[in-house]
């Protein structure tokens, strides 16, 4: 399993952007799902996105946001439902926390549905810790947890 960071300039970007944008719709609510905007979130200077390849399929996907030199938020991962429980999201999720800290990032923050319990063990297992609950953050009915990692300084 080989975890990849999207170049802007790669001659596959719409390709790769086409089939991330089908993943986003089958994992998300049309409410929560950036298919429409991906292409444009993608373009800022500060977001990136990192994704899983198997045999030429792209199995997962990460995309994270850095506000700031000191912080970054990581704003979707998902997994095609067939491949999840394999290890994949843990691998993105490695990856991007490697990355991040990489550029010298102090913060990681992410929001969770407290619903997922999968995902949250997951964030857990790799050192992210509840900050509080988001009330409404997804809609009227679903909350968040909004969890964390903060780096020491080296």
């Amino acid at each position: 399993m080989v975890v990849t960071e999207l170049d802007r300039k790669s001659r596959k970007w719409s390709e790769i952007i086409d089939e991330i944008v089908r993943i986003e719709k089958k994992v998300f609510p049309k409410h929560e799902s950036l298919a429409r905007s991906f292409d444009d979130e993608l373009k800022k200077k500060n977001s990136g996105l990192l994704y899983v390849e198997i045999e030429g399929e792209i199995v997962g996907y990460l995309m994270y946001s850095s506000p700031s030199s000191l912080s970054t938020v990581i704003t979707k991962l998902a997994v095609k439902e067939k491949f999840r429980r394999q290890g994949h999201g843990e691998a993105l999720l490695k990856a991007a926390i490697e990355k991040i800290r990489s550029k010298r990032t102090r913060h990681i923050s992410l929001h969770v549905d407290p619903l997922r319990i999968s995902a949250m063990h997951l964030y857990k297992k790799l050192g992210f810790q509840i900050d509080t609950l988001v009330k409404s953050y997804y809609s009227l009915d679903r909350d968040a947890y909004r969890m964390y990692i903060d780096f020491d300084e080296e």
